[in-house]
C-alpha cells in the first residue's frame, strides 16, 4: 500500500511515517506540508491513502477530502485529529475514518485496515457541516493535468454551458461539473445571479450600465465584454450592488 502523509506539522508527520515504515503492509510513503502540496502529490504518486490532518492553514482537511471525492478513483482517506470528542460528530455521521492525536500504532493498524474511499455524498455532507474549519476556498477542477484548485478569489464569472459551468477568470476559462445553483447556495457571499444562467463576482463588479434598447449590462474588472443582466435579476443584482458601486 502506498501512503500519503498529510499534516503541517512536522512532528506529527515524522511520527506517522516512523509507524508506516515499520508495517510490511505499507510499501512507499511520501509527506505533504499542506493540502494543496496534498494535492499535488495525489496528482504525482496516486497514493491508496491519505493520512490527513484536518486543521492545516489554507486548505483543510475536509476541504481536501472534498476535492479528492471529484476523482474517478480517488484514495481512501483516515483523518488525523486533535479535535475534542464532541467535535467529530460531523465525522462520524459519515462514517468516514479518523484517528485523534496523538496515534497510536495499534489504532494505525486498524484504521488501515478498514480504510475506505470518501464518496461525494460524504464530502458534501462534511462540507456543509456548520465546522469553521470547512468553507471552501477552491473549486475542483478535472483536466488532463489531473486534478486542479481553482481559488475562489481568482473567478470573474461563471456561466451554464449545457451539461457543464464554464468559470471565467482574467487569464483563463474552465469547464466544472457543479451546478450553478450549489455554487450561489454555498457561495452566495461572493456570487450575485445576474441571469438564469450566470452568476458575477461581487468584487469584480465595476459598474452597470443600459443600451438604447433598455438591456443592461453588467461590467467585470480585467474584461473586455460586459454580460447581460436578465429583466428578471435586474432589481436583486442594483439591490445587491448597493453600496458597493
Amino acid at each position: 500500500m502506498k501512503i500519503l502523509v498529510v499534516d503541517d506539522e512536522p512532528l506529527a508527520r515524522q511520527r506517522l511515517t516512523r509507524f508506516l515504515e515499520n508495517l510490511p503492509s505499507v510499501s512507499r510513503v511520501w509527506e505533504a506540508v499542506n493540502g494543496l502540496d496534498a494535492i499535488d502529490q495525489v496528482n504525482r504518486y496516486a497514493p491508496d491513502l491519505l493520512l490527513l490532518d484536518i486543521r492545516m492553514p489554507g486548505l483543510s482537511g475536509i476541504e481536501v477530502a472534498a476535492h479528492l471525492s471529484q476523482m474517478n478513483e480517488p484514495p481512501a482517506i483516515i483523518f488525523c485529529t486533535a479535535y475534542e470528542e464532541h467535535a467529530l460528530e460531523a465525522i462520524r455521521v459519515q462514517a468516514v475514518d479518523y484517528l485523534l492525536k496523538p496515534v497510536r500504532l495499534m489504532d494505525l493498524e486498524l484504521a488501515i485496515q478498514k480504510a475506505s474511499k470518501i464518496n461525494k455524498l460524504q464530502a458534501a455532507s462534511l462540507m456543509a457541516s456548520d465546522n469553521p474549519v470547512v468553507n471552501r476556498k477552491h473549486l475542483t477542477i478535472n483536466s488532463h493535468r489531473g486534478l486542479e484548485l481553482l481559488a475562489l478569489d481568482d473567478i470573474c464569472f461563471c456561466k451554464a454551458e449545457q451539461k457543464y459551468v464554464q468559470v471565467k477568470t482574467k487569464d483563463h476559462e474552465y469547464l466544472l461539473d457543479e451546478s450553478l445553483k450549489q455554487l450561489e447556495d454555498e457561495f452566495d457571499y461572493y456570487f450575485i445571479r445576474i441571469h438564469r444562467n450566470a452568476l458575477v463576482a461581487r468584487k469584480y463588479v465595476t459598474r452597470v450600465s443600459k443600451d438604447s434598447r433598455g438591456q443592461a449590462f453588467i461590467w467585470l474588472q480585467g474584461l473586455d465584454e460586459p454580460l447581460e443582466i436578465s429583466r428578471r435579476h435586474l432589481s436583486q443584482v442594483r439591490k445587491a450592488l448597493k453600496g458597493i458601486l
